[in-house]
């Protein structure tokens, strides 16, 4: 995780150095239903919005709603395997995509660890297909004790790297994610925290987005 850290800090101030930068912030807000099911299957549903305000000057500007559907397996004691759909309202027009990952997460003294190698496949009307593919590391450390318990705070961080060809071309995004979370009751979490995103620095000027990111998990059953 240090290392990746490490990566990622290296490659923005790189960037920093080399090139003119944009930026633009905005807050994205989420909520995320999940429904465990008999055989190690559960399944997310999560609907999210992305709005702007500051984008090279001081505005509001409302850019999109995502809705998706995950269903996952668990097909050994750390591997889960999923697919699933996202529908994206942007602008008046619609895109569609399908998702395929596979996770594997381990617990160690005081956290725990999670890797996960996603691919999607982002089809709209007016433009070529996107092919994606991340990959993920996150970690979720109990801020209370060895383990998270109920109104109890955890620490999560992330940081993904994703490579994106539409057409001929290709761009690379790196994220990072610090989020201080809350668990309300056996069935609701809450997080908030900071969403880095960095891309376009391979052929053009780099762009920034920084996102307050919220978020809110209720599970159907307790857990």
């Amino acid at each position: 995780m240090k290392k990746n850290l490490l990566i990622f800090m290296l490659s923005a101030m790189s960037v920093y150095c080399n090139a003119q930068s944009s930026f633009q912030y905005g807050i994205i807000p989420s909520i995320n239903i999940i429904k465990k099911f008999p055989k190690n299957w559960s399944a997310n549903f999560k609907a999210e919005s992305r709005q702007s305000i500051y984008n090279q000057k001081l505005k509001y500007d409302y850019l999109l709603t995502d809705f998706s559907l995950v269903v996952t397996k668990r097909i050994a004691a750390n591997t889960t395997v999923g697919g699933g759909y996202l529908l994206r309202a942007e602008d008046g027009e619609f895109e569609n995509r399908t998702i395929q990952q596979i996770s594997f997460s381990k617990k160690y003294s005081g956290f725990r660890m999670a890797h996960r190698v996603m691919t999607d496949q982002t089809f709209a009307k007016n433009s070529k297909p996107e092919l994606r593919l991340r990959y993920r590391i996150s970690s979720e450390i109990p801020l209370e004790g060895q383990s998270l318990d109920v109104k109890e705070f955890y620490l999560k961080i992330n940081n993904e790297y994703l490579n994106s060809w539409q057409g001929d071309e290709y761009d690379l995004e790196i994220r990072g994610v610090a989020l201080l979370g809350y668990s309300v009751s056996t069935v609701n979490d809450l997080e908030i925290g900071v969403d880095y995103r960095l891309d376009s620095f391979i052929d053009g000027d780099p762009r920034n987005r920084i996102w307050l990111s919220i978020n809110f998990f209720h599970s159907l059953e307790s857990k």
